[in-house]
C-alpha cells in the first residue's frame, strides 16, 4: 500500500513537472510571437500618463476642431456657395490631422526635424513635378475668396462662355449654350479677364441703328425714342435708368445707337422687341435702314474663252517667224543698199569716164 502511494505521488509530480514545462514553453513562444517582452518595455507608467495625455489632448483638440469648424462653415456660408464651403471644410479637417499627429509624435519622443526635413525635400519634389497643379490649387484658394462667380453664374473666360456647374480647388466646369461641358483651370480664371454676365441683376446693351445718308436725322432720332418708349411700355425694357438715343459717327452709314436696361434673363426678349419695333417705327418715319448692295455687269462677247486660246496660241507660235522675218528683211535692206551705193559708184565712173573722153575729142 505504501509503495503504491508513493507511485502515485511520484507520477503525478511527474505530470505536474511536464504541465509547468510545457506551460513556461508556451509561455516563451508567446512572448517571442507577440513581442510582449518588447512591448514591455514601453508599457511604463511614464509612457501610461503620455497615452492618457495624448487621448486628453486629442479630446480638447477635437472639440477645438468642432467649434471652430461651425463657425467658419455658418462665416463662409453666408459669403460662398455650397462647394466653396465644403472645400473650406476639408482644409481645415486636413489641417487637424496633421497637428494631432505631430502632437502625440512630440509627446512621445519622436524627433519631428528628421519629418520636417523629409517633408521638405518631398515638397520641393512635388512641386516641381506637379507645379501645374499647385498653381492651380493656390489658384483656386483666390477663386473661392474672391467670390467673383458662383454656382449658375453665366460667365466667359478665354473666349469660353457658359453657365457655371461646379467651382472646385483645381478648376471650374460649365456647360455652354450648346450643352457641351467644359473645364477651365483656376490659374486661367486667375490669369484671364473673367466677364460674368450674371453678377448684377441688371444689364445694359446698346443697339446699332444705321440709317442712310438720304434720312432725315431728327426723323430718325424720334423713331429711336419712339421704339423705347414702345418696349418701356410693353414692359421689355426698364424706364429707370431711362434709354438714351444718340448719334455715334459716320462710316458706310449713320451710326445711330439705342441704349437700354433691362433684366438680365430677359436678354433675348430685350433683342426680339427692339429689332422688331426699329423695323416697324423707322418704315412709319420714312427713316431708311441701309444694306449691303451688288451691281452685276453681264458682259457678252462673241469670242468665247475658248475660241480666244487657239488664237491666242497660234499667235504665240508665230512670234518667232515675225522676228525671223524682221531680221531677214533688215538684212536684206542692208544688202540693198549696199548694192545700190555699188551702182551709184558705177554710173558715177562712167560719167567721169565720158566727160574725159569727151575733153580729149575736143583738143584734137
Amino acid at each position: 500500500m505504501p509503495e503504491e502511494t508513493s507511485v502515485v505521488e511520484a507520477t503525478v509530480e511527474t505530470v505536474v513537472d511536464a504541465t509547468k514545462e510545457l506551460t513556461a514553453e508556451v509561455a516563451n513562444q508567446t512572448k517571442t510571437m507577440l513581442h510582449l517582452d518588447e512591448l514591455s518595455k514601453y508599457l511604463t507608467w511614464a509612457n501610461l500618463v503620455k497615452v492618457i495625455t495624448s487621448v486628453i489632448a486629442i479630446l480638447i483638440f477635437y472639440a477645438l476642431y468642432r467649434i471652430i469648424k461651425r463657425i467658419i462653415t455658418k462665416t463662409a456660408t453666408k459669403r460662398f456657395d455650397e462647394k466653396a464651403v465644403g472645400a473650406i471644410t476639408r482644409i481645415i479637417k486636413y489641417i487637424f490631422f496633421v497637428l494631432i499627429g505631430m502632437y502625440v509624435l512630440g509627446l512621445f519622443g519622436v524627433d519631428l526635424k528628421a519629418i520636417w526635413g523629409a517633408a521638405g525635400v518631398a515638397g520641393l519634389a512635388i512641386g516641381f513635378a506637379a507645379q501645374t497643379s499647385v498653381s492651380n490649387l493656390i489658384s483656386g484658394f483666390f477663386v473661392i475668396a474672391e467670390k467673383a462667380l458662383k454656382l449658375g453664374d453665366f460667365i466667359e473666360v478665354s473666349g469660353v462662355s457658359g453657365t457655371v456647374d461646379t467651382i472646385g480647388l483645381l478648376s471650374i466646369t460649365v456647360h455652354t449654350l450648346d450643352n457641351q461641358m467644359i473645364r477651365i483651370p483656376n490659374s486661367t480664371v486667375i490669369n484671364s479677364n473673367l466677364i460674368n454676365y450674371s453678377f448684377y441683376d441688371k444689364r445694359r446693351f446698346v443697339f446699332d441703328l444705321p440709317i442712310s445718308y438720304d434720312s432725315d436725322m431728327d426723323s430718325a432720332m424720334l423713331a429711336a425714342k419712339e421704339v423705347a418708349a414702345k418696349c418701356v411700355a410693353d414692359k421689355v425694357i426698364l424706364e429707370d435708368p431711362a434709354p438714351a438715343v444718340f448719334y455715334d459717327g459716320f462710316g458706310d452709314a449713320v451710326k445711330l445707337k439705342l441704349a437700354v436696361w433691362f433684366e438680365r434673363a430677359r436678354l433675348v426678349d430685350t433683342k426680339n422687341a427692339v429689332y422688331m419695333n426699329a423695323v416697324q417705327i423707322f418704315k412709319k418715319y420714312g427713316v431708311v435702314i441701309p444694306f449691303t448692295r451688288y451691281d452685276i455687269s453681264i458682259v457678252s462677247d462673241k469670242k468665247t474663252p475658248a475660241a480666244k486660246k487657239p488664237a491666242l496660241e497660234k499667235k504665240i507660235l508665230e512670234k518667232p517667224a515675225l522676228t525671223r522675218t524682221s531680221s531677214t528683211l533688215s538684212l536684206e535692206k542692208k544688202s540693198a543698199v549696199k548694192k545700190a551705193t555699188v551702182k551709184k559708184s558705177g554710173v558715177t565712173t562712167g560719167k567721169t569716164q565720158k566727160t574725159s573722153d569727151k575733153k580729149s575729142a575736143g583738143k584734137k
